[in-house]
């Protein structure tokens, strides 16, 4: 056994563990990074984020060279190499953690490989492949992120039955994929392996996709996807899996009238959401304040167990990792005897489908709810010169402001690089802008943030070019 004295350690290597301990070192804090994994960036580096953007991106060429090069008169002759597919996207996956581990040796943080718990504060035990060692810290940090929800009475083998991990590293496209759950993971993937030829249907508990996103925004959403072939079962409770002769026989009920239904398909997604993952850490003996599975921490972070501190996925809030990262940089700045900030009511939203869907502030029908007047300004991308010349016209830009004020107090964009175009409307809503402020400002042409702009003109209804 070894020890070493920190002032703070964080479990976890993810986004908002290996971000936390970047800043902390850059604040003058010894610090140093536990990871189980064997490689940085956590689930969103290793089997999220990263992965499912690297095969989306590979699958939407896939369509461009087969349905779409024809019109821009290239002409092309397409087969699908899904080895080579999945093998540039575990080089993506390989060269980003790499890159992680740079970062932390670049700023004198340790990384330190194994499993991480807490049997006091002020101590972390680390089990790693070459034995056991405690580090002594004055501050620990749990950083551990999510893992995926299990849907009660269906066993997932990542073969057949898959979470969005199987889901990334399939042996071969699937004649016909069942993906449980409408939801931003459920899409993105049923969207990868649907853009390779598999026949897609999503099933959906609630009687919407997409749930708590703007609704008009989700229908929009919704029929693009149908169009690009998704098809959608809403209002379904899924009941059972059987595996059969190589198949899954799926059971489902209306969850309105009760009728059964059954669907025999090769692969099932189930995509239902993600919970914290805090399991053998130790919180629970040492008094670590939880509520069903999640860390309770107050608006600098900390725990109800004086130097211990948590973030991201396993304490309250969206499980993003750009949310994660925020709170690992307000957390060790706070630490550090600055003043750390993250402002939840904007933190945005971005679904990375085809086109893109993105989101920031409150939906209409959360406005409405509070009784919020509020005006309204929509512009399509049909109606917008630069998507006109990309072929991607599908969407729109919607703005809510405040009926008397003109602040912006929601942003919905379901369209091309949406995620991207939505980064204007934060900035502003961070500094309290107004529909006003977006319409008066100049923005370059031809240029898909044109949309935002006109948007912003429809709230006083006077877009020029709708």
């Amino acid at each position: 056994m070894s020890e070493a004295l920190y002032d703070l350690v964080i479990i976890g290597g993810g986004p908002g563990g290996y971000v936390a301990a970047i800043r902390a070192a850059q604040l003058g804090l010894k610090t140093a990074c536990v990871e189980g994994r064997g490689a940085l960036g956590g689930t969103c580096l290793n089997v999220g984020c990263m992965p499912s953007k690297a095969l989306l991106n590979s699958s939407e060429k896939y369509v461009d060279a087969q349905n779409h090069f024809a019109d821009h008169g290239i002409k092309t002759s397409v087969e699908l190499d899904l080895e080579t597919m999945l093998g540039r996207k575990d080089k993506v996956v390989d060269d980003l953690t790499k890159g992680v581990e740079f970062l932390l040796k670049k700023n004198k943080v340790d990384y330190i490989k194994g499993w991480g718990s807490i049997p006091k504060a002020g101590e972390v035990l680390v089990k790693g492949e070459e034995g056991e060692q405690t580090l002594m810290t004055k501050n620990i940090l749990v950083a551990t992120g999510s893992e995926s929800t299990p849907l009660p009475g269906i066993e997932t083998d990542e073969d057949q039955i898959v979470t969005s991990t199987g889901a990334l590293s399939l042996k071969k496209v699937p004649e016909n994929m069942v993906v449980i759950g409408a939801g931003v993971i459920g899409l993105e993937l049923g969207s990868v392996w649907s853009r390779l030829g598999a026949k897609v249907t999503v099933v959906e508990f609630l009687d919407q996709i997409l749930p708590g996103i703007d609704e008009e925004t989700g229908k929009l959403a919704k029929r693009v996807l149908t169009k690009q072939g998704l098809k959608f079962k809403l209002g379904m409770k899924v009941t059972g899996a059987e595996k059969a002769d190589g198949k899954v026989k799926l059971t489902m009920e209306s969850v309105k009238k009760g009728k059964v239904e059954e669907l025999e398909v090769d692969t099932v997604l189930v995509a239902i959401g993600r919970r914290a993952y805090t399991k053998g850490l130790g919180l629970e003996e040492l008094g670590v304040a939880m509520e069903r599975g999640v860390v309770q921490v107050d608006n600098s972070f900390k725990t109800s167990v004086d130097g211990i501190y948590a973030i991201g996925d396993c304490v309250p809030g969206p499980m993003l990792a750009h949310k994660a990262e925020e709170d690992g940089i307000a957390c060790v700045e706070t630490l550090a005897g600055q003043h750390g900030h993250v402002n939840y009511a904007l933190v945005p939203g971005v679904i990375y489908t085809h086109p893109e869907i993105a989101s920031v502030g409150k939906s209409e029908e959360a406005l409405k709810e509070a009784g919020v007047a509020y005006n309204i300004g929509k512009f399509p991308f049909s109606a917008n010169s630069r998507a006109r010349c990309m072929g991607e016209s599908d969407g729109q830009v919607k703005i809510l402001s405040d009926a008397t004020t003109d602040k912006v107090l929601g942003v919905h964009i379901i369209g091309p690089v949406a995620g991207e175009l939505l980064s204007e409307a934060v900035a502003v809503m961070e500094f309290g802008g107004s529909a006003e402020d977006i319409a008066r400002t100049c923005h370059s042409h031809p240029g898909l943030s044109e949309a935002v702009k006109e948007a912003a003109m429809a709230v006083d209804k006077r877009a020029i070019h709708m």
